[in-house]
């Protein structure tokens, strides 16, 4: 064999670990032990079914090479084997690009508008709809956390909780990180605004960014001194109260200046929950930021303020035109990636990511 791929014995042997450690009743007692031991196991089983596929082909191919020795009649089997043996062997190499560790996790979206004033807030609604939408279509759960409405029925800003199934029916983790962290950055629109009266198109922009929820609260410990809270009472489009009880919440984290604020639930209890999950996120989303600099170039094109120059992709009405300025994809369907048909848009950037990584590991 020309690679033995010594490096999967030991997820081989992880693998088996783990398997008995989930046949085990006694983890189950633990629910996010059980879901982050699952992950891992779904995980390495990419890397155990491609490695067992990769020993048999070549395993096969070694056999008819032998035949083929002895009888010219089996070099074209032979031949046919030794390709397979190849691919197998290229997928085996896929798989085991190192992985984003965040790729299992669930993810918070906050959708900020940015310029153009209230159609900036109307563009913000329609990419609301669009991940929701979207995580609809993969069998996802949405839950809105926080959302300022403006005057129109847009949004100012607005906070998307979006939750797996936990591991996918073809047994791999079924990750939201993994499918939407390449949706942070700046999306502008191209389109003429319903306040314009004289059908000129204007260009606006609303700035997405992708946070991986926290799964265990004692991952990111937060002192009770640590934080300030505030609350007040909820106010709508406007500034109008909407509330006679003081139940928004806001969150203060010291240490870091970090401020979360909630006026979307009822009570104060319920924001305050909300809140925290949020503060933990993007606590989590700073500490791999300063932990992992090199590895974070990601992250560091999401948008930190919403300005055109930074756009990541462009959404054109007139034309009906998306366009992805970082993958080079371009499709003439807006209407139904609006209505939440992502695949092929995410798809572009998961293999140009994949393809660097792929070229990073063969320079290593």
């Amino acid at each position: 064999m020309a690679e033995d791929f010594a490096v999967v014995a030991p997820m081989l042997a992880e693998h088996a670990r783990l398997e008995a450690e989930l046949a085990d009743p006694a983890l189950h007692a633990d629910a996010g032990r059980a879901r982050s031991v699952g992950r891992r196991y779904a995980e390495l089983g990419r890397v155990v079914a491609a490695y067992r596929a990769w020993r048999q082909a070549s395993d096969d191919a070694e056999a008819a090479a032998e035949l083929a020795a002895e009888d010219e009649d089996f070099a074209g089997e032979h031949a046919a084997l030794l390709e397979q043996s190849e691919a197998a062997a290229e997928h085996l190499r896929r798989v085991l690009v190192p992985r984003d560790p965040d790729d299992g996790r669930d993810v918070i979206l906050e959708i900020k508008a940015g310029e153009g004033g209230e159609e900036s807030a109307l563009f913000a609604g329609d990419l609301l709809r669009m991940y929701t939408r979207y995580a609809e279509r993969r069998g996802w759960s949405t839950q809105v956390l926080e959302a300022t409405e403006s005057a129109l029925g847009g949004f100012k800003d607005v906070q998307l909780a979006v939750k797996s199934r936990g591991v996918g029916a073809d047994g791999e983790p079924d990750g939201v990180w993994a499918h939407l962290k390449y949706e942070g950055g700046v999306h502008r629109v191209q389109r003429v605004p319903v306040t314009e009266s004289q059908g000129r198109i204007h260009t606006s922009a609303a700035g997405v960014l992708v946070l991986p929820e926290v799964e265990d609260e004692g991952e990111v410990a937060i002192e009770p001194g640590d934080l300030r809270i505030d609350v007040f009472r909820s106010s709508g489009p406007g500034g109008q109260s909407v509330n006679t009880t003081d139940s928004a919440v806001r969150i203060t984290h010291l240490p870091t200046g970090i401020v979360v604020s909630m006026q979307n639930e009822k009570s104060q209890l319920q924001n305050r929950e909300a809140g925290m999950r949020v503060l933990r996120a993007r606590i989590l989303a700073a500490r791999q930021e300063e932990a992992a600099a090199a590895a974070s170039e990601a992250r560091r094109s999401q948008v930190r303020t919403v300005d055109r120059s930074e756009r990541i992709r462009t959404y054109n009405f007139p034309e009906n035109r998306i366009a992805d300025h970082r993958t080079g994809y371009k499709s003439y369907n807006l209407d139904a990636v609006l209505d939440g048909d992502l695949d092929a848009v995410i798809a572009s950037a998961i293999e140009v990511d994949e393809a660097a990584k792929l070229a990073a590991a063969g320079e290593s």
